[in-house]
């Protein structure tokens, strides 16, 4: 169900009504879910990103889900009017809001949280059986797109009001673009042909590629994901792709974490977002590298992955699990990236995109040079 179609205060005046049906006629009320997990994954190549199944969570009511259920309702009615005002609020905000209701009434008192995860946690179930996005509920988790950079971009929103705000990439400098976290409201266009974007893991390192030129030398969108993607990032990669049909690239380490953890979640999504990943994942976006044999190619350093270290360690073992299990790394279509996978996990070895720079420590462009070279070549999965 895509959230653009879904009446949130129907859905949920519907719902109410129900568990009050049930509570009236001495039945136990019952809450169902999507059951957002791996278990209850499938990839599609054609489709492109990580869909549901028929999996559902059921919570009936009992005295050790009452809180649960309750709690629910309790934040549902927050978000409704919210909805019926226009009011825009932060999960932070909303877990605040909901300390603020505690402290104005004592019979709300058993519904408390004790920490903002708790609320989060109903926040996450609230949209998953309603099947809408946390946005469609205007809340959002204060997200920012990733900074961007370009001389050919335009990019215009639409405001609530109404009005349009148009801003021209190339007029801010070295001053990044920002999007919120629901580019939806955004319009792009290119002033002239726009030959590729190119998503570098590392912000910093997107920065310095900036302020060394690459922008001004190549008609191209520069984006620093910052990580592990938000919703923002994910979204406004998405619209880049769909609004601007331009090749995607990602460039990032070699290692099991960024593969899984950042290039998975930005071309397919997520187990834990099921729901959302149609409208936050990019499927058309390519693995540029740092690829294997780029090591020995271009005679990088890389460095021994610490398996007595737990982060390291954790991410390997994951990389074994999502050999087995997750469907978007088995599926035929991803087996360079299963490739990948395997060969870190044989050579327990590492490289970071930032040994690029070693090629010639003497020309701050050379990794711009490798990086189109391996473009133009075809270089990437």
């Amino acid at each position: 169900m895509a959230s653009s179609d879904n009446d949130v205060p129907k859905l949920s005046k519907e719902m109410c009504n129900r568990l009050l049906s049930d509570l009236e006629a001495a039945r136990r009320p019952v809450l169902e879910a999507v059951k957002c997990s791996l278990d209850n994954s499938f990839y599609n190549p054609k489709v492109g990103f990580l869909t549901p199944g028929d999996k559902r969570v059921r919570t009936e009511l009992n005295v050790s889900s009452v809180q649960k259920m309750s709690r629910a309702i309790f934040l549902l009615e927050i978000f409704l009017r919210n909805l019926e005002t226009g009011a825009v609020n932060t999960k932070r905000e909303i877990y605040y809001i909901a300390k603020g209701e505690v402290k104005h009434d004592k019979h709300f008192g058993p519904l408390d949280f004790a920490d903002q995860s708790e609320s989060d946690s109903v926040i996450d179930f609230i949209c998953e059986m309603l099947e809408c996005y946390r946005e469609d509920l205007n809340c959002f988790a204060n997200d920012r797109g990733g900074q961007t950079y370009s001389q050919q971009l335009v990019v215009t929103e639409t405001l609530p009001d109404g009005d349009k705000a148009v801003v021209d990439l190339s007029s801010l400098g070295t001053t990044p673009f920002q999007p919120k976290n629901r580019p939806q409201s955004l319009k792009l266009k290119a002033k002239k042909k726009i030959d590729f974007c190119l998503v570098v893991e590392s912000e910093g390192t997107a920065n310095t590629f900036v302020a060394n030129g690459f922008c001004r030398r190549h008609n191209c969108i520069l984006l620093g994901a910052q990580g592990v993607p938000s919703n923002a990032v994910r979204g406004w990669v998405k619209l880049i792709q769909d609004e601007l049909s331009v090749p995607i690239y990602f460039f990032g380490d070699l290692d099991a974490y960024t593969l899984q953890n950042i290039y998975r979640t930005l071309k397919a999504g997520s187990a834990a977002s099921l729901i959302r990943n149609s409208d936050f994942s990019a499927p058309d976006i390519r693995f540029l590298g740092v690829l294997p044999e780029d090591i020995k190619k271009y005679d990088l350093n890389d460095y021994p992955v610490k398996e007595n270290d737990v982060q390291e360690a954790r991410a390997l073992k994951k990389a074994h699990d999502a050999l087995k299990n997750d469907p978007f790394f088995k599926d035929k279509k991803n087996k360079g990236l299963s490739d990948i996978l395997n060969w870190l996990i044989k050579n327990k070895r590492r490289c970071e995109q930032q040994a690029y720079f070693t090629v010639d420590p003497r020309d701050p462009t050379m990794p711009e040079k490798i990086i189109v070279e391996k473009i133009k070549k075809g270089d990437y999965i």
